[in-house]
């Protein structure tokens, strides 16, 4: 295809088609010295190769970016700018400094992969919105220095806050399959949630309190009381601050949330593999899907955005059923995954400091990638040992994860006492502490003040956090009369009142009938 498209006589050329001839070396020193704006990469190759120009059509729905190559050039002018291989990227930035980027393996899919990834190179849009005024939108986000090959507990508890407090809260009332599909994903983040051990004691305590309950239809509020713990239970806790840390966007809308829950759900499908005997005596053990299902199940049942339900579950119902191993399973969200991001690609929702490239990218896992003459593939073997290492519990880090002593209004405060929205500026990444102390808290974490804002679902697309409705029905869950009874705990005094009642009325009426047939016995006529 390369050579029909350079074999075209300008007259029929196709009017898209990049230049695909190569620059000269005065060329590239004339790129060097000029300051375009944008990203120049300038591929070093052999006559025989294609990688440049399968690298400048693979970038060329891309903006911000240009790609040219450049053919067997003199040693001396190689060497001026150190290159000492071929293929080689030299890369020339937008504020004019310039370089070799190293990209692992020299090959068409690490360059395009690499080159993706730059900030601010995204797909065309046919229509870009117009950039908001700065005096309009006043919110700025504090940036959180993080390393990419970890994964943070802050994005996995504010996942969980957002999920138990925001996103179940547009349901007045649980019953039925809506009951049943939420005892099972709370049973499942019970037994598999691999975080600190408060959050993991409160899922635990959610779980048996739900798998107890005789009742057929439960109130949202009774739920809220569990995860506030008003009954003041000691070592549990779950923070009501949202810290985005490998899940932080360029502005407050993006990712976030949606980022966090496929964390969570790769999360979930590792530690099932990781350990099988953790689901057992739940009802889904043994079943290799087990985990997919219950994903599967919440997501079309309580995900927010019924747009990204609806295709995910599309995705599910056409390729699940062919999960038949646990290793199965953690490649087939990853696949899904995958898909996802592809079809988002330069959508109005994608972040353009990150944007949404296959993963893991060469520079994460340079063994899962490989170049079958000349195509790109995945080596799945690779991909599963990189998956269940990334996702694991031992690469879960405590960096920006909310104090677990602090009970103060609005919840523990996060590391180093930044704000959720303030200008901060970039410093070196913290290292995780993994054996800080897990102190549970002395008094009542306070209940949240719910937000209006607004989340991205699983396939990208905007919408709002909840419904008017399930905002009020979150702020009514406060103690009853004021003396920290909740809806659930009034109603269970008024059915143990009434069975109270019932049964002194019938061993009254016992005891009464009994007394008379023994008068009725005893009884002696007179004479």
């Amino acid at each position: 295809m390369v050579d029909f498209l350079q074999n075209h006589t300008d007259g029929d050329r196709p009017p898209a088609c990049p230049p695909l001839d190569p620059i000269t070396p005065s060329d590239v020193l004339s790129l060097v010295d000029t300051r375009g704006g944008r990203y120049v990469a300038v591929l070093f190759e052999s006559h025989s190769s294609y990688v440049g120009r399968e690298v400048i059509l693979d970038l060329l729905p891309y903006e911000n970016i240009v790609v040219k190559r450049v053919l067997n050039a003199e040693k001396g002018f190689l060497e001026k700018l150190g290159v000492s291989s071929l293929p080689s990227c030299y890369l020339i930035y937008p504020n004019g400094t310039r370089g070799l980027i190293n990209v692992g393996k020299p090959l068409r899919s690490f360059f395009s992969s690499y080159l993706k990834s730059l900030p601010d190179v995204r797909k065309k849009l046919l229509s870009l919105p117009e950039k908001p005024n700065k005096e309009e939108n006043p919110e700025v986000v504090v940036w959180r220095e993080f390393d990419r090959s970890k994964l943070y507990t802050a994005d996995l508890e504010s996942g969980l806050h957002h999920l138990l407090r925001v996103e179940l809260a547009s349901h007045k009332s649980l019953a039925g399959a809506e009951l049943r599909t939420l005892k099972d994903f709370v049973a499942v983040l019970a037994r598999l949630f691999p975080g600190r051990a408060p959050v993991r004691k409160l899922l635990e305590t959610l779980q048996e309190w739900l798998a107890s309950l005789p009742l057929d239809r439960i109130p949202y509020n009774a739920v809220l009381d569990l995860v506030n713990n008003k009954m003041r239970i000691s070592g549990i806790f779950l923070t009501n601050h949202v810290t985005w840390v490998g899940c932080q966007g360029s502005r407050p809308e993006l990712r976030g949330y949606t980022c966090s829950l496929w964390q969570l759900f790769h999360t979930l499908t590792v530690e099932a593999g990781a350990r099988p005997e953790a689901l057992g005596g739940t009802g889904l053990e043994d079943d290799p899907q087990a985990v997919l299902q219950t994903v599967r199940r919440y997501v079309r049942t309580f995900f927010g955005c019924k747009a990204c339900s609806e295709h995910f579950e599309a995705v599910a119902k056409e390729s699940v059923g062919a999960v038949k191993t646990t290793d199965r399973a953690i490649l087939w969200l990853w696949e899904t995954h995958n898909l996802v991001n592809s079809r988002l690609a330069g959508h109005l929702s994608e972040d353009p400091k990150f944007p949404k490239v296959p993963w893991p990218t060469p520079d994460l896992c340079p063994a899962c990638h490989e170049e079958i003459k000349g195509v790109h593939s995945w080596n799945e073997g690779q991909v599963l040992l990189f998956l269940k290492q990334h996702y694991g519990g031992d690469n879960l880090v405590d960096t920006y994860a909310a104090d677990l002593g602090d009970t103060s209004e609005g919840g523990g405060p996060h590391q180093g006492g930044e704000q959720e929205k303030g200008l901060a500026s970039p410093g070196k990444p913290q290292r995780d502490q993994r054996a800080k102390s897990l102190r549970p808290p002395s008094v009542l974490p306070p209940r949240p003040r719910l937000s209006d804002g607004s989340q991205l679902g699983l396939d990208g697309r905007l919408r709002s956090a909840s419904g008017a409705e399930g905002r009020r029905e979150a702020e009514m869950a406060v103690p009853f009369l004021g003396m920290g009874f909740s809806g659930l705990d009034m109603s269970l005094c008024v059915v143990l009142y009434v069975a109270s009642s019932l049964f002194l009325m019938v061993m009254y009426f016992f005891f009464r009938v009994r007394s008379k047939r023994w008068k009725v016995r005893h009884h002696r006529p007179s004479v």
